[in-house]
């Protein structure tokens, strides 16, 4: 077992306190978690397995709260989790064959078109306009959640933000977006976690670490949306996406 000190336990708590916060509305933990994990020295192999360990922990904790609010579209969402599934096997196994590094450009400039377009649309997400599934819905469910599962598997950064947007493009507001998007994500983040423990990339020490803040800040995040709404999400919802930006400019850039 490693040699842990109090402030590599220390660094792993606030940070996913933090990560969870975020992550359970809007997604973006990454940004925080997987630093953390680097920080004190997690073997590289075992970086996105131990992640995912601790994300879908979070996941499966935010999922919870929107459930019991009643803010998730169950019979939407049920027809769309197993092609997420599928997608996101597909990409945890890509990943392993094929470097990720090519995305970058094409996440950036996507995350910078979904950040323009909500900033313009002022009253977007406020209100629901979703009048049922049709051919529309249906099609844009589908490909969202396997191309989105996909991506989750194969990447990560930015699926919440994905994920929201394309529930708000059929017509949800903010916090039944939300809701649909963990579902899906939860879906993704457990059938890649599968794979990674298959595959023996899971480190369960600093996974469960990192983990449990990650739930408690996920109670408190998904219970503060659900209650405030769209004013709070939707600024969350540009803020971390415009980090998103930057973190994708850098790395590029790095």
């Amino acid at each position: 077992m490693e040699d842990w000190t109090i402030s590599m336990v220390l660094i792993l708590v606030i940070c996913g306190f933090l990560a969870g916060l975020i992550d359970s509305v809007v997604g973006g933990g990454g940004l925080i978690a997987i630093p953390a994990l680097l920080s004190v020295g997690i073997p590289l192999p075992l970086l996105l397995g131990s992640s995912k360990l601790a994300g879908s922990m979070c996941s499966l904790t935010s999922t919870a709260s929107f459930v019991r609010s009643g803010k998730i579209n169950f019979k939407l969402v049920r027809t769309l989790i197993p092609l997420s599934i599928i997608g996101a096997v597909a990409g945890t196994l890509t990943v392993r064959q094929v470097p990720s590094e090519f995305l970058k450009p094409l996440v950036i400039v996507m995350l910078v078109v979904i950040t323009i377009y909500t900033l313009f649309k002022k009253a977007w997400g406020d209100v629901s306009t979703f009048s049922g599934s049709n051919g529309r819905t249906r099609l844009l469910g589908s490909l969202a959640a396997f191309v989105i599962g996909f991506y989750d598997g194969f990447f990560g950064p930015g699926t919440g933000s994905f994920l929201i947007f394309a529930f708000l493009m059929m017509g949800f507001e903010f916090v039944t977006a939300a809701g649909n998007a963990k579902v899906l994500n939860f879906a993704s983040n457990i059938t890649s976690l599968l794979t990674f423990i298959a595959l023996g990339s899971v480190s369960y020490t600093h996974g469960l670490i990192l983990g449990v803040p990650m739930v408690i800040g996920a109670v408190v995040g998904s219970r503060i949306a659900i209650r405030k709404g769209a004013a709070y999400i939707r600024p969350l919802f540009i803020t971390v996406t415009v980090i998103l930006i930057g973190k994708q400019i850098w790395d590029t850039m790095h």
